[in-house]
């Protein structure tokens, strides 16, 4: 059991070895991960200085924009993450080979999620340690309030990537650009800079069906009223099991179904 499991970690550490190798020898790679953050940070950090010597709301006193910023990125960039990494091996022909070897697809699965991680980190740190010295907000300071934002952040993140990665199983490049925009179809729903009570009432009960939504709105009342609210967080990880099974199921049909067609080796550039 033991040589099992750790046969099965070596196999996914490889697939994350290879990707870390690919950011030591291109460091345009390493650069957009930060870039698009710190562009994110100044548009909206100067927009909150502004704001907040023209009035003093609750919102801007909360600094709830700059925390919006950087939530909105660790729910973009974990799903585009797993995308990228997904494209890595599409673009160089190496899908094909991959799963053909011993590594099993809950293992190619668990080194997609790990890659997210590492994305999703080496852009997000620098930015908020800029946040702090800059525009003096600390994300950090929201302490185990936000594991449970970037937790389930995430998960829904891991829904959609997997998801996606099906697509491209199915479809291949020509549902690429899914990869880069489905997010951002996500963005107006999930309120992300602005209270669910904006929204069109029809509107609302769409956008209560996405996780998103209860955390920034949680967000929102921890940074702007200091309440916490634990029962958007259980809702968010409730909504995220379903994302997650539904993420995992269309995975894995596509997956076979790429494999009976026998369309897993020729897919690439």
């Amino acid at each position: 059991m033991n040589r099992a499991l750790s046969a099965s970690a070596n196999r996914i550490a490889a697939v994350v070895l290879r990707h870390i190798y690919l950011f030591r020898a291109s460091w345009p790679r390493l650069f957009d991960l930060m870039y698009w953050p710190t562009v994110q940070l100044a548009m909206w950090g100067f927009l909150q200085t502004y704001l907040a010597r023209e009035a003093s709301t609750v919102v801007t006193a909360g600094g709830v924009f700059i925390g919006a910023v950087l939530l909105w990125d660790i729910l973009f960039r974990a799903q585009l993450g797993m995308a990228i990494s997904f494209l890595e091996e599409i673009y160089s022909r190496n899908l094909g080979h991959l799963l053909a070897s011993p590594l099993r697809p809950g293992e190619f699965i668990a080194a997609l999620m790990v890659m997210s991680l590492v994305r999703v980190a080496i852009g997000l740190f620098p930015v908020t340690i800029l946040a702090m010295w800059y525009f003096g907000f600390n994300i950090y300071g929201m302490g185990l309030w936000f594991v449970a934002f970037f937790v389930n952040l995430v998960l829904t993140s891991w829904a959609f990537g997997l998801f996606v990665c099906g697509l491209l199983l199915r479809y291949g490049l020509g549902a690429e650009n899914i990869a880069w925009s489905l997010m951002f179809a996500m963005l107006p729903l999930a309120c992300v800079y602005y209270p669910l009570a904006v929204l069109p009432e029809w509107l609302q009960w769409i956008s209560i069906a996405l996780a998103p939504t209860h955390v920034f709105e949680g967000m929102r009342a921890l940074l702007g009223a200091h309440q916490p609210r634990p029962d958007l967080m259980l809702r968010a990880l409730a909504l995220n099991a379903v994302y997650l099974s539904v993420g995992v199921a269309a995975f894995f049909y596509w997956l076979g179904d790429a494999r009976r067609r026998g369309t897993l080796i020729g897919m690439g550039e």
